[in-house]
């Protein structure tokens, strides 16, 4: 099969495409003819090397996510059969023509829609719902605040929040403000003209938003604290603002808040099942009746594998950013 192998780390000219072996699968396992992946942030960190070969006995493959057909299944496998469309997250191989995961991570593709598409829902959309919904406790009424609106996690964020019936401000930079407005957020915050801790105070009645989603951290995460409101949860799903700042924990006491570190990647097994199935009960039925919806700013072919990491690299892209495999 065809994959996206780094035998080396550094600049998306590191990212070479050759012949490899296909994977192997076992008892509980599908085998996946993968028609796309989406690009994330990790995929980035990864090829740069700060992430370590999750699947070190062979090849670096990247990828977290896909959609694809099931080619062949374990023979203890009971969700699925050959010829079912999946989509899905993975540790990484998602950049290849095949890939192996366990059958109860697998997600059914929604009615429809086709597998291009359904290559930008896995990674973003469970993020940004574990971080808000299942850790941040957001609920119908309450406001939460989303840093990166315009990102793939921040436009499935707006989403998720209306869909539940709660608030959302975004903050996202100029050229990306209409975007974020056109996803129904409800308050959304120029950060390079505007103070999102002002804009947050303003927006909720000086009361502050119950859950923060932040992938930037450093010098956000005093202003951050400042937005919350009494015993408010910031979820820290990234830190893309680099080297840390000193935090002063005692600005959490007197709203007796909450910092929460996570991510999706490093989870055990038994864990990403948990949240997938969960997923599919509560999220995955939205799709079908449109309340929810894979935001698409670009695709590339996996030929053009590198321009796809440049671009993601320069900010530009509205939503995900799509690689073609099949």
């Amino acid at each position: 099969m065809r994959a996206v192998v780094l035998r080396e780390h550094g600049g998306p000219e590191v990212l070479h495409i050759e012949d490899v072996p296909s994977p192997t699968f076992g008892a509980e396992d599908i085998l996946v003819s993968v028609a796309a992946t989406a690009l994330n942030r990790a995929d980035l960190l990864q090829r740069m090397g700060f992430y370590p070969n999750p699947f070190p006995q062979g090849p670096e493959i990247p990828g977290l996510e896909f959609a694809g057909t099931v080619k062949a299944v374990g023979e203890r496998v009971t969700a699925w059969n050959v010829g079912d469309k999946v989509m899905g997250i993975v540790s990484g191989g998602a950049y290849a023509e095949e890939l192996v995961l366990h059958e109860r991570q697998a997600m059914a593709v929604p009615a429809g829609m086709t597998l291009h598409d359904a290559a930008a829902i896995p990674e973003v959309f469970i993020t940004a719902w574990d971080a808000l919904v299942v850790q941040g406790g957001l609920t119908s009424g309450r406001w939460a605040m989303v840093h990166a609106g315009a990102s793939g996690v921040g436009t499935a964020a707006i989403q998720i929040c209306k869909a539940i019936g709660a608030r959302i401000i975004v903050t996202c930079s100029s050229g990306k403000v209409q975007s974020c407005k056109d996803l129904g957020a409800d308050v959304v915050v120029d950060y390079t003209t505007q103070d999102f801790v002002e804009e947050a105070q303003r927006a909720t009645n000086g009361s502050g938003v119950d859950v923060i989603l932040d992938v930037i951290g450093g010098e956000y995460v005093e202003r951050n604290v400042a937005s919350l409101a009494v015993k408010g949860h910031i979820i820290q799903v990234g830190v893309m603002a680099g080297k840390p700042l000193p935090f002063n924990v005692g600005l959490l006491l007197g709203k007796r808040a909450s910092i929460t570190g996570t991510v999706l990647r490093a989870r055990p097994l038994d864990e990403k099942i948990a949240i997938t199935q969960r997923f599919v009960a509560e999220m995955l039925p939205l799709f079908d009746t449109g309340a929810l919806k894979p935001v698409i700013d670009s695709s590339y072919p996996i030929a053009d594998i590198a321009k796809g990491h440049e671009f993601m690299a320069s900010n530009g892209n509205v939503g995900k950013i799509v690689i073609d495999i099949a």
